[in-house]
């Protein structure tokens, strides 16, 4: 997780509060956050990148969409990550 970029941290927290975990829900959902256009081209590999890192698994709806839920791993690095921002951010 320490090595991970903030973009692929905001990957694994959005990928954990969809309903829908499909790429084009998940660049949705951050470009609102961000307020800015997400390139496909920056998207995908980051995805990519998680699920060669056993933090996301990539499945398959159809022939054009797949699917990223969060492994048993990136749900404990989640986890891990919340617990260290709360030693220092307490709102």
């Amino acid at each position: 997780m320490n090595d991970l970029t903030g973009f692929q941290r905001d990957l694994l927290y959005v990928i954990a509060g969809l309903d829908e975990q499909h790429g084009l829900a998940i660049k949705a959902e951050l470009e609102t956050y961000y307020e800015s256009e997400v390139h496909h081209g920056r998207l995908y590999p980051n995805l990519d990148t998680l699920v060669e890192e056993g933090l996301v698994d990539k499945g398959k709806i159809d022939d054009r969409t797949n699917s990223y839920t969060l492994t048993r791993r990136g749900r404990r690095e989640l986890e891990a990550r919340r617990e260290w921002e709360n030693q220092y951010v307490d709102l």
